[in-house]
């Protein structure tokens, strides 16, 4: 009789107080990324790269953090995101330059210009402010380096000063100034536009796709930064025929774990598909998260490439992985625009 009383009360339980919830594979996935970046970072907040403190890996992987909604001075990682964003801004140089001491890196300073950015927003009134002069040094500098003559008109290239540019470099510049106009910060309409013409000299006509320098073949990578760099800079280019077709370039040439510069490509075919929406971002979506949970290590990290370290292929992973979470005010998505 008791038996019997005990099964019915076991039947009377619900499911969800018998067995626990079975955690989603892509939440699982990113908390084991950033438990592992943890991990790996410096006593004095910095991550590294090729074998070094790096200001580029040390702002992408906050961005990581942030990213998964772990905000500056809140939850159990307010103290690695907190730490990380007091060594990037030590960092800057007296000319305004984000990088390691005496260096000229222009694709160090854009990224560490948009982690200002993004912390700025979502940070309060009062940090916001102190931080403010650093960035404004920052954009100042983004602006004085853009080219200004020949083919390369409008982009960026590594050296703060020179005539050549190219599309890698171009496009950490024109997120740092996208998310810099988001807070308010004065960036003239004619940078942005001139930036867009340099991006528009990168498309092949022939592919829809998006090359490193004009005139060169289409990459994923560099699809995926033109189309995200016109999704960002303008409604006449918000869903454009060149977005959409950069788009169908990307469904075409899907991104393979093989391919160079696998988890750079990640993040930004990411962010432009989610940007376009629609089957864009759902087929998309379904391919690149098989590809990136299956190649997650047991220890939580993504396999480093590119000779960089596995602090940067696991900070661009997880930036992929939670495009959607939309926690990073840069990578917020028009949803009133018609999807396709």
């Amino acid at each position: 009789m008791k038996r019997l009383l005990v099964l019915i009360l076991l039947l009377l339980v619900p499911t969800s107080l018998c067995a626990q919830e079975k955690k989603d594979p892509l939440v699982e996935s990113v908390d084991r990324g950033l438990a592992f970046l943890s991990l790996l970072q410096e006593k004095d907040g910095a991550w590294q790269g090729q074998g070094n403190p790096n200001p580029a890996v040390t702002s992408l992987a906050t961005l990581a953090f942030l990213s998964a909604g772990r905000v500056p001075g809140e939850g159990p990682y307010r103290k690695q995101v907190d730490k990380a964003i007091a060594w990037v801004q030590k960092q800057q140089q007296s000319n305004g330059m984000f990088g390691m001491p005496d260096g000229d890196d222009m694709y160090q300073h854009g990224i560490c210009t948009m982690l200002l950015c993004e912390v700025i927003a979502m940070s309060d009134a009062k940090t916001a402010k102190e931080m403010k002069p650093k960035l404004e040094k920052a954009i100042k500098l983004i602006l004085q380096g853009q080219r200004t003559e020949g083919v390369h008109r409008g982009g960026w290239r590594y050296q703060l000063v020179g005539s050549d540019a190219d599309m890698s470099v171009s496009g950490w510049q024109i997120l740092a100034l996208r998310a810099a106009r988001n807070i308010g910060c004065d960036v003239p309409a004619k940078h942005v536009d001139l930036a867009m013409k340099f991006v528009d000299q990168c498309r092949d006509p022939m592919t829809g796709g998006f090359g490193y320098l004009p005139g060169s073949g289409p990459t994923q990578s560099c699809t995926g930064t033109g189309i995200l760099a016109l999704e960002l800079c303008g409604k006449d280019r918000h869903h454009s025929r060149e977005a959409l077709l950069g788009g169908a370039y990307l469904l075409r040439t899907p991104l393979q774990y093989t391919d160079q510069h696998f988890h750079y490509a990640a993040y930004y075919t990411s962010q432009a598909m989610f940007q376009l929406g629609g089957n864009y971002w759902n087929l998309h979506r379904a391919h690149l998260h098989k590809l990136l949970l299956s190649s997650q290590q047991r220890n939580g990290s993504w396999i480093a490439s590119d000779g960089v370290g596995p602090a940067y292929s696991t900070a661009m992973a997880i930036l992929a992985l939670t495009v959607e979470y939309r926690y990073l005010p840069l990578y917020q998505r028009d949803e009133t625009a018609g999807e396709k």
